[in-house]
């Protein structure tokens, strides 16, 4: 009976969905919405893109084990990233009236740079969708009662969010995202009260948080506690920062209050409501002490799951997976589109320049729909890995390959194109060499990977300039615009 509600459930979304593509025409209503929507849509889809599996099973997961201090990347680092969008990057970003993050890249930096770091953008996008569609495998086999397979489940999740991302794009995700936010926060918040009450009180589930030290959020006053605690951060505050799904919701907005306002608000939002599910798998602690204990060693990601199908009446196993799933799809929906425009504008156009709008707009319909495929089937191959680790891992790529030239780009006028090569070059190699060396057990991979990438700035845009001479004869320097 849950799992036909599950189903009917999908299908309704998809209907609205379907329904909201009929206003798709162009590129940028696929894109961008055709910058129409209000405060309250870019506050809906931002909260809803970002509370995703990670958020509902993966947080809670790590928070259980380890406190706050190890929940700092998300959804403290998440949240504050959507912050800093909304105060010092949407503005400068909404101006220019692009349909990318990477014609940013492309403007002020050139065509070789916009292809890099559009390269990394999409490579990062591949964990972050994994972990939502492995989340959805995850909730098919629970409510099957293991009669569907996970990777079974994978197919399904990915085949209803592409059911309506595929001919709606950025409409359709808002629409749902919009609907689909209040379904999460009323459910969650219902089962929160339900759940203080079966545990005794409010009370008592938060004075066996401080039993277990669960509140402790600073790390040891080690220098290897702060290192790690502040690559931690950093991760998701400045790698989600050059991310399409962002842009895209600053430029879906009608107006600047809508793009600079709305992310703040939304991440807000998040960082407070993402309180609701660490506080249900504590609650969890008291309701069934020993089968959480032994979930936590076995796969704590499963705890709530359980403590919802054994623990709790019918009417709140419908609310819990119908927020569950809101969640996922919402943020599926958006990653699957971010990475699949930034494909068809910023890589496809290089070889194919000349198409119309329609063509575009069809090529992007292609994109989404093999970037699909290629998601589920990464996320089978990983199944096994930690949902909170494979968002956190997304975002390292960006971190250390993409953010340093973004935001000196905007901030920094003396930054070069040899700046940013420079920049994006050192980082990813640094990184990459820290994690193939096993140095990150030192300092963290992600944290020398920003560090070298700002050194790399600092050189490429200070020292002397490359002029390359073309086939024509004429000079290029390797100096932004």
């Amino acid at each position: 009976m849950l799992l036909t509600l599950v189903i009917f459930y999908l299908l309704a979304t998809i209907a609205i969905g379907l329904w909201a593509a009929k206003r798709v025409k162009t590129t940028a209503d696929f894109a961008i919405a055709g910058r129409h929507l209000p405060l309250v849509m870019i506050i809906t889809t931002t909260f809803a893109t970002w509370f995703g599996s990670e958020t509902v099973l993966g947080i809670p997961a790590k928070f259980v084990q380890g406190g706050l201090g190890s929940v700092v990347e998300d959804p403290f680092g998440a949240g504050t990233c959507l912050i800093l969008v909304g105060l010092f990057f949407a503005a400068k970003l909404y101006k220019m009236t692009l349909l990318t993050i990477s014609d940013y890249y492309r403007e002020r930096y050139g065509r070789g740079v916009e292809v890099a770091c559009s390269l990394i953008i999409i490579l990062s996008y591949l964990g972050w969708v994994s972990a939502q569609v492995t989340a959805l495998g995850l909730v098919f086999n629970l409510l099957s009662a293991g009669a569907i397979s996970i990777p079974l489940g994978m197919i399904l999740g990915t085949a209803s969010i592409l059911a309506y991302t595929l001919f709606g794009g950025m409409w359709s995700v808002a629409v749902t995202d919009f609907i689909q936010m209040i379904i999460l926060v009323v459910g969650l918040a219902i089962i929160a009260v339900f759940a203080s009450g079966q545990a005794g009180g409010a009370d008592k589930v938060i004075d066996l948080a401080l039993s277990k030290d669960l509140f402790r959020f600073w790390p040891e006053p080690t220098m290897a506690q702060i290192v790690t605690f502040i690559a931690a951060a950093i991760t998701m505050m400045f790698g989600s920062i050059p991310q399409q799904d962002v842009f895209q919701r600053v430029m879906s907005a009608k107006d600047l209050k809508a793009a600079t306002r709305g992310p703040v608000i939304g991440g807000v939002c998040y960082i407070l409501f993402a309180a609701v599910p660490m506080f249900l798998v504590t609650s969890a602690l008291i309701i069934m002490p020993e089968q959480a204990a032994t979930l936590i060693k076995e796969d704590p990601q499963k705890v709530l799951p359980t403590l919802v199908l054994e623990h709790m009446p019918f009417v709140m196993q419908v609310i819990f997976f119908g927020a569950l799933l809101s969640a996922l799809k919402s943020t599926a929906s958006a990653t699957l589109l971010a990475p699949s425009v930034t494909f068809v504008e910023n890589i496809w156009r290089q070889f194919f320049p000349r198409q119309s709008d329609r063509q575009e707009l069809w090529t992007m319909r292609v994109a989404v729909l093999v970037f699909s495929v290629c998601v589920c089937t990464y996320a089978i191959l990983l199944q096994g890995t930690p949902i909170y680790e494979m968002v956190s891992g997304a975002y390292q790529v960006t971190l250390v390959g993409a953010f340093v030239p973004l935001a000196a780009g905007l901030y920094w006028k003396r930054a070069t194109t040899q700046g940013a090569v420079f920049s994006i070059v050192l980082g990813l190699l640094s990184w990459g060499m820290f994690l193939a060396t096993g140095a990150s057990e030192t300092l963290p991979a992600q944290l020398a990977g920003f560090i070298m990438a700002v050194v790399g700035m600092l050189i490429g845009s200070l020292g002397p300039q490359v002029v390359i001479k073309n086939r024509h004869g004429s000079h290029h320097s390797l100096v932004g615009s």
